[in-house]
């Protein structure tokens, strides 16, 4: 029998429980001072889940924010305040400002929760809602009881409310929460759970696949795609959500420009990762856009080798998300073969290029593993600047005076610890770091995956 993991994200409710305490406590604290959280996250990545998760056992207001009018939305709002609140509401509510203000007031006298999500929607709702908020926030916060908490799937409006100093409601939130994808160590336990029998590069599939984003992995496990050929064939088939998710997600952040953003990731997800190479690809200078993709909407993220000055030209872009890595690299760069319906000449392309697109989400797993031992002080790689030299894994235990190198392979018969001593050795010369450390050398494989 199928056990749906709705079941098991939601009841059992795999890890969060850092987020769930920290959100209990914020309730807590709204009792007697007013708390404004401020929650982020990519879409599908569960925010939503989780907070009602965390207020199960309390009534919790739930206003989502849809693209309809402002009058319609507070319609569907006084109705929610009935059902769980029980208090009667006369009359009609043309503003969300009237609706909030009342719930402000009324937490003077008692407790309220209220939750508001795809808050960035109010921009295309009315913009005016956000002055609005400030005013009311200012004005009765101080006297409030309210356990405020906003939520929003678009990265780069979310700051521009926030974290914007020209914006309205900048530096009212008490609080700011970032949700992250599952962890190695979830999704080995997710794994247990429904396909005990599980292999390594089942594991790893579901790491590259997904990126340990909730919705994606909950996909998978409903249609008990639990092996790395199944999920293949789950993704790539007519009406699949994952075909169209990299274009649906992103088209949001970066509107009707999303072309020349496509094409940078697209270029980068292939392998091209310093700037030069990606503007060979695009045949123009990038400089903005790049920046923009860093900072306004969080998709990539610009690396350079360990202790190399800041200043340093020797930088390469990633995408930290594997699910846009793996839609990038085949499913945006064969949409032709999609358009006439190819799903199976796609999938054949995707298992022949599989092995070198998974030995660098293998890497990135291997990375999130260590980070997730709390081991370390520092983590990084290392390339030298004729690229004859790289380093996958470097770790620093600054307080014990250790630092290890790593080479990462799929096989670990491929695994050369004496070459990879060999590059140590540059390293060390060309940084002059870890002097008087004991250096440890190590190899990773698929067969280390199960630690």
């Amino acid at each position: 029998m199928t056990v749906s993991i709705f079941k098991y994200l939601v009841m059992k409710f795999f890890d969060r429980k850092t987020e769930i305490a920290t959100l209990q406590n914020t309730r807590e604290k709204s009792h007697s001072v007013a708390q404004f959280t401020v929650v982020t996250g990519r879409r599908r990545i569960g925010k939503t889940s989780l907070i009602l998760k965390a207020y199960e056992d309390v009534p919790i207001l739930y206003f989502f924010v849809a693209r309809k009018s402002e009058r319609e939305l507070c319609e569907s709002y006084l109705a929610e305040i009935e059902s769980k609140l029980h208090i009667p509401i006369m009359g009609k509510v043309n503003s969300f400002a009237e609706v909030f203000e009342y719930l402000m007031k009324l937490s003077i006298g008692q407790p309220v929760t209220l939750f508001i999500d795809e808050f960035q929607e109010f921009l295309r709702v009315n913009p005016s809602v956000f002055s609005e908020m400030q005013r009311i926030w200012d004005f009765y916060h101080q006297e409030a009881h309210i356990n405020l908490l906003v939520c929003g799937s678009i990265y780069s409006l979310m700051n521009k409310i926030f974290k914007n100093k020209k914006e309205p409601l900048y530096g009212r939130q008490t609080q700011f929460m970032h949700i992250k994808p599952f962890t190695p160590s979830v999704l080995k336990e997710i794994m247990t759970t429904y396909h005990p029998d599980y292999t390594s590069e089942d594991l790893l599939a579901l790491y590259s696949f997904t990126g340990g984003v909730a919705k994606y992995v909950q996909l998978l496990m409903d249609n008990e795609a639990f092996t790395k050929e199944a999920m293949i064939d789950y993704i790539i088939q007519a009406d699949s959500i994952f075909i169209g998710e990299g274009k649906a997600v992103l088209i949001e952040e970066f509107g009707k420009d999303y072309g020349n953003y496509f094409s940078i990731l697209s270029a980068i997800a292939r392998g091209k990762t310093s700037r030069s190479e990606i503007e060979q690809v695009i045949g123009k200078e990038i400089g903005g856009y790049l920046t923009k993709l860093e900072d306004d909407y969080g998709i990539i993220t610009k690396k350079q080798p360990l202790f190399e000055k800041s200043s340093s030209k020797n930088m390469r872009y990633t995408i930290e998300d594997n699910f846009f890595t793996f839609w990038f690299r085949f499913i945006f760069k064969y949409n032709y073969i999609l358009e006439i319906e190819g799903y199976e000449q796609l999938k054949t392309i995707i298992r022949r290029d599989y092995e070198t697109f998974s030995g660098i989400t293998l890497e990135r797993y291997f990375r999130s593993k260590l980070i997730e031992a709390h081991d370390i002080t520092r983590l990084g790689n290392w390339w030298d600047r004729k690229g004859e030299n790289e380093i996958d894994i470097i770790t620093e235990n600054e307080l014990t005076d250790t630092a290890t190198f790593y080479e990462v392979k799929r096989k670990k018969a491929n695994i050369n610890l004496e070459v990879l001593k060999e590059k140590a050795g540059c390293f060390l010369k060309a940084t002059g770091a870890f002097k008087k450390y004991h250096i440890d050398f190590q190899g990773l494989s698929m067969e280390d995956m199960y630690d």
